[in-house]
């Protein structure tokens, strides 16, 4: 099992089931030669991504990575959310998340500190400072 638990979520289920009746609705147009039942189906589409992103920003949808087991119920409401998820699209998109993107920039990545000897870490491990920490900087 997968220890990201992507997609088990209430905005994720709606979002799916929305554009799921958007599509049928399309395919029908198509299939009926109408042209306005194809708008509409991709409006309804469109309405499903929106749909979507007002869930995961009130809560109902989770941030990308690892969670405790805990918090994998489709009726756990995510806390965080207000607050917004570091590296999330979405949040960024709604203004939120910048500022813990701020603070995780000020931390200083593994090697940029002198260690005891007075030599940099990075040098004494024989690697790059940047190449030991995954995904920094």
């Amino acid at each position: 099992m997968s220890l990201y638990d992507e997609g088990h979520t209430v905005a994720g289920w709606t979002g799916v089931a929305v554009v799921t009746v958007g599509g049928s609705v399309a395919g029908v147009g198509v299939c009926a030669g109408s042209g306005a039942l194809v708008w509409v189906g991709l409006a309804v589409v469109g309405l499903a991504a929106l749909i979507t992103w007002a869930l995961h920003l009130t809560g109902w949808g989770k941030p990308p990575g690892v969670r405790p087991r805990a918090e994998w119920g489709m009726g756990v409401r995510d806390p965080y959310a207000r607050g917004g998820h570091p590296g999330c699209l979405g949040c960024r998109m709604a203004g939120r998340g910048r500022e813990a993107e701020r603070q995780r920039a000020r931390v200083p990545v593994l090697g940029e500190a002198d260690d005891v000897l007075g030599a940099r870490a990075g040098t004494v491990a024989g690697v790059g400072a940047r190449g030991i920490v995954s995904g920094g900087g």
